[in-house]
């Protein structure tokens, strides 16, 4: 369970500031260089993401399998409804359902976790084994998961790596949650992805799809 904070707000009264600070509106400033833009390609319509700076070793290694077309052919094994989407398993490109959920490339990556990045819908996060197995909390080598929960998943926070972020296609993940699914949580029909990676100015990706590079989240 968790406790919600209450808002506390500060009310001056009774009193007259004397020296007022100038009105002044500080222009946001456009982000510089450049980023990679993450699409995934579905049968329900893609998936386009950014990875953040601050977990590199996560975002080095997703780029590297992407880029080498690892996550090509595999598909999202794991599918809940208003919870998340599950995916990236090697074991999906094969004919045997049964081995889905527990392929890997045959290495972990150390956790990035970090208390600024929440399970807010769309967040990337890293799968991984149980406290138990896993005292670490090591991330898959390259099982990930999409938050499809509309109001975030708030109890999986600074538990898993969040890595990056969906700015286009939440109503693709809402399609994939609803697919039909058997006692696994496994799509009765294949949705296997293509993962493309393109080099783009941050300042584009910005403007066009509302992300805020500055709190490195889609502004409403």
């Amino acid at each position: 369970m968790f406790k919600k904070q209450s808002v506390k707000q500060l009310v001056f009264s009774g009193a007259i500031i004397a020296v007022m600070a100038p009105s002044v509106v500080f222009a946001q400033k456009a982000p510089k260089g450049k980023d990679e833009l993450v699409t995934i390609e579905t049968p329900k319509g893609e998936i386009k993401l950014v990875l953040f700076d601050d977990t590199p070793k996560h975002k080095e290694n997703f780029l590297k399998l992407a880029n080498e077309g690892f996550y090509d052919g595999t598909t999202f094994h794991r599918v809940i409804d208003g919870f998340m989407i599950q995916g990236g398993d090697p074991n999906t490109k094969d004919d045997d359902p049964r081995n889905d959920g527990a392929g890997n490339p045959g290495y972990t990556v150390p956790a990035e976790i970090n208390s600024n990045h929440k399970h807010v819908r769309g967040a990337l996060a890293a799968a991984r084994l149980g406290d138990f197995a896993n005292p670490e909390k090591a991330s898959s080598g390259s099982q990930f998961y999409i938050v499809e929960n509309h109001n975030g998943t708030p109890m999986l926070d600074e538990a898993y790596t969040v890595y990056g972020q969906v700015i286009d296609g939440l109503d693709v993940i809402d399609k994939i949650a609803e697919e039909p699914k058997d006692g696994r949580d496994r799509p009765l029909s294949d949705i296997r992805m293509k993962v493309e990676v393109e080099k783009v100015k941050k300042k584009k990706i910005a403007k066009k799809y509302n992300y805020d590079y500055n709190s490195q989240s889609l502004q409403k």
